[in-house]
């Protein structure tokens, strides 16, 4: 009993506060004094005092503790070490620590996070929103878009230009919109939910994110500032970036396009400038760019500009008239048509003052794009993706309310509901992971890992969404045409997959990889010692950060293994009601986290970057705990809403199911197992406790979706008008649940015989003339039932109307192949 006494003093200690010599001293010291007090023996606490005085001198003592304890464990960290990159230092360096890091930490400060400002749009962006972003969604038209103009029309790219939607992220002084990140994103996801969103969409992105007016901002010289911004603003100049390469796509840094630096002619002139070999792919805007981001590999033979040969990835604007640019081609990326291709060029010669920055900035190209791409990443494609989202969730719901079934809405039925249960949760979280993400940017961070978790999942979410929706849609999302308002979504949901960083290669080496060195309190600064020139000094600078790191590790175990037995229902939690219990576990997996990211390096050490799987399983951890706080963010910054609530619990169940699916995981591969068996212990003392998402909260989820007065969020496209998709169902369903009354009516007369026609719009005259139904009535339903027709109807095609797409083989009626 006294040794219990002992073991729970010390871990009850370390698990609720921050762990270190001094507190872990100070509980063995209150633990003795117990025993002290009730132990039978003084014999006995006297071994116990030499036990523990033997632990704790070397540690307390620094000359011993340096010698004895931290000396080797500094000589076994430098051989176990894995290497960093000159390219990994540069991308580790590139972004800030915000939210993740208190994931990370195994204690995350809940004050802090209710502390955080929620986003909101000035009036300025809120007239912007509802103004020239929904009149913009008006006038296109997704079949003309894809099938017919393989493009926006003309008016299309004039309104972009003349309203300024490629300014949002300039400054005012140069003619932009100088709007926050968080309207940034309301705009791309009103857009990106709109019809032709997916096109549209990636063409208003690509200007605003990883561009010339990013890099410009941040890097450029004012010279450049001055030509180039106004210009970008107005829409006179369009810009494109060109990174990827046939021979160099996630491997970025690898680019095998260079530069040399030279004497060369320039309209007319001799200047110092470079020549330029390059063959780029996969360039949004870049068959109408008037304006190319290069990047390419810098090499200074002659060393002109005074440094060394390999000047390393640099960044330049090269005018598309420029000689030799190969620019104008066009990719078809899964038969979306938004404007993306190749650019090339061969011995193209430019000045210097073509490098963003000029020329002190020949070489600094990587860390240019490490730290624009950390916030652009933030916004563009989890803006595109959660409008995507939110659109298939609420029009598969409309569609489900409205189409029937065997006498019944297929909304009713439960195979139905639960694809729509995901979808909803699936949009909600989406939405609720590009508000918080980009409220990040708004308050000054880099966001490198939350960036990255947001475009991995909500791309992912998105392309689940798409393919939930085929499936409820069924055989009217399968039929092309104008009257399908889902297909083209789902047909280009991969290429956001794809993009701005696989996420295969998010998942398997950017979230944990880059986090666990970024967001660890303790790794970075023992990196940083053991490099350290003066090997003295890193001794110190290790031994310091070494045992605080040791305590944090204590700290954590036993936070685990408490937090574990009691279901995180003893820690602490700001909010008190139904969502109380999600903050409560996500202190536990978080120190389950921070556990077992601690045990992966210590095990692996290096090896742990090569063993994908094990990370990727970390990274999935950390995701859903980044997904789950922003879920809780945003319902707390709606102040708690009733009908919002099934969501949350549904993605906080599902997120926590995750988690644990990710960590047992983990340790059924981590090698030695005896340690995989002890962390076991500690992270699942009960055994997996948590459960999928609840059927009942699905269905919950399902009628809301159902239901034409709830809105998944406001920055979804909204209209009124039939003749777009959203208006079309948003006027159905209104005018069923008026309608339900006489239907109702009408069904209960056909169950009595009275009815006797089998077509429900021949029963609506059959009950006219029996006076079941007034002519007003009568009325109501023939138009119902007209809205209902046109929303279940496909399109079909005359022969020779479908013309084929440009560079479509065809067979003439000789018996010869053409191409048109």
């Amino acid at each position: 009993m006294v040794w219990f006494t002992v073991f729970l003093a010390v871990l009850i200690a370390a698990a609720y506060h921050r762990a270190t010599l001094r507190t872990t001293a100070v509980a063995l010291g209150a633990a003795l004094a117990l025993y002290l007090l009730f132990g039978s023996s003084f014999g006995t606490f006297a071994l116990l005092l030499l036990a523990g005085a033997a632990v704790f001198v070397p540690l307390s003592v620094p000359a011993l503790r340096m010698e004895w304890l931290t000396r080797p464990a500094f000589n076994l960290f430098r051989r176990v070490l894995p290497e960093i990159s000159p390219t990994e230092r540069i991308a580790l360096d590139a972004g800030t620590v915000w939210w993740d890091g208190e994931l990370f930490s195994g204690r995350p400060d809940w004050m802090r996070f209710l502390a955080f400002p929620k986003p909101r749009l000035s009036d300025e962006e809120q007239a912007f929103l509802d103004g020239p972003a929904d009149e913009f969604c008006r006038m296109l038209d997704e079949w003309r878009i894809t099938h017919e103009e393989r493009d926006l029309p003309a008016e299309a790219w004039r309104f972009l230009k003349d309203r300024r939607f490629f300014g949002l992220i300039i400054p005012k002084r140069y003619g932009g919109l100088e709007f926050s990140a968080y309207a940034h994103s309301c705009i791309l996801a009103r857009i990106a939910s709109g019809p032709g969103g997916a096109t549209a969409a990636s063409i208003v992105a690509v200007p605003n994110s990883l561009g010339p007016a990013e890099l410009l901002l941040h890097y450029g010289t004012e010279a450049q500032k001055d030509h180039y911004l106004p210009r970008l603003a107005s829409g006179e100049e369009i810009p494109c970036f060109a990174l990827t390469s046939p021979w160099a796509g996630s491997d970025a840094a690898a680019i095998p396009d260079r530069g040399t630096v030279c004497l060369g002619n320039w309209k007319g002139r001799e200047t110092l400038g470079m020549r330029l070999t390059f063959d780029k792919r996969y360039i949004t805007l870049a068959p109408v760019a008037t304006v190319v981001g290069l990047a390419f590999r810098l090499y200074d033979p002659e060393k002109r500009l005074g440094g060394r040969e390999d000047l390393g990835i640099t960044c330049a604007l090269i005018p598309r008239d420029t000689p030799g640019l190969e620019i104008g081609a066009r990719h078809l990326p899964l038969d979306n048509p938004f404007m993306n291709g190749p650019v090339r060029g061969r011995d193209v010669f430019v000045p210097l003052d073509c490098i963003v920055g000029g020329a002190a900035m020949a070489g600094q190209g990587w860390r240019m794009l490490m730290e624009c791409l950390a916030v652009g990443r933030a916004i563009s494609l989890p803006s595109n993706s959660t409008g995507q989202a939110l659109a298939a969730a609420h029009f598969s719901g409309a569609y489900a309310r409205i189409r029937r079934q065997f006498g019944l809405p297929i909304g009713q039925f439960e195979g139905v509901q639960e694809a729509l249960a995901r979808m909803g949760a699936r949009a909600y979280a989406a939405e609720s992971l590009r508000r918080f993400t980009a409220l990040a940017v708004d308050l000054k961070e880099r966001p490198s890992v939350p960036s990255a978790i947001a475009k991995h999942w909500c791309t992912e979410f998105a392309q689940e969404t798409a393919k939930l929706a085929m499936d409820v849609h069924a055989g009217k999302g399968v039929m092309l045409g104008p009257s399908n308002w889902i297909a083209r979504n789902f047909q280009g949901s991969p290429i956001a997959i794809t993009v701005e960083g696989a996420n295969i290669l998010t998942r398997n080496l950017i979230v944990f990889g880059q986090g666990a060195l970024r967001c660890h309190p303790y790794t970075r600064a023992e990196i940083e010692a053991v490099r350290d020139a003066n090997p003295a000094r890193g001794l110190e600078r290790f031994d310091e950060a070494f045992w605080a790191h040791a305590g944090h590790v204590l700290s954590n175990a036993a936070r685990s293994l408490v937090l574990g037995v009691t279901g995180g229902l003893l820690s602490f939690a700001p909010v008190h009601g139904p969502t109380r219990e999600h903050y409560q576990r996500i202190n536990r997996y978080s120190a389950d986290l921070a556990l077992l990211a601690d045990a992966a390096l210590a095990l692996l050490g290096g090896r742990l970057k090569s063993r994908e799987r094990l990370s990727a399983r970390l990274g999935d951890a950390l995701s859903m705990l980044y997904i789950a706080s922003s879920v809780l963010k945003r319902h707390e910054d709606e102040g708690r809403p009733q009908e919002e609530l099934a969501f949350v619990h549904w993605v906080c169940a599902d997120c926590f199911h995750r988690i644990e699916q990710a960590m047992d995981g983990l340790l059924r591969h981590l090698a030695p197992r005896w340690a995989a068996f002890a962390l076991r212990l500690l992270v699942f003392p009960l055994g997996r406790r948590a459960a999928p998402p609840r059927d009942e909260t699905g269905t919950d989820i399902a009628q809301a979706l159902q239901d034409p007065d709830f809105r998944l969020s406001a920055a979804r496209f909204h209209s009124e008008e039939p003749r777009h998709a959203a208006g079309l169902l948003q006027t159905t369903l209104r005018r069923l649940r008026e309608a339900e009354p006489l239907e109702r009516r009408l069904h209960a007369a056909q169950r009595e015989g009275l009815l006797r026609e089998a077509q429900a719009f021949d029963r609506i005259g059959e009950a006219l003339g029996k006076g079941l139904l007034t002519g007003d009535e009568a009325r109501q339903l023939r138009e119902l039932h007209d809205l209902v027709q046109q929303v279940i109807q496909v399109d079909e095609f005359a022969p020779g109307r479908l013309a084929p797409a440009a560079g479509a083989p065809r067979v003439t009626s000789g018996g010869e192949t053409e191409y048109a």
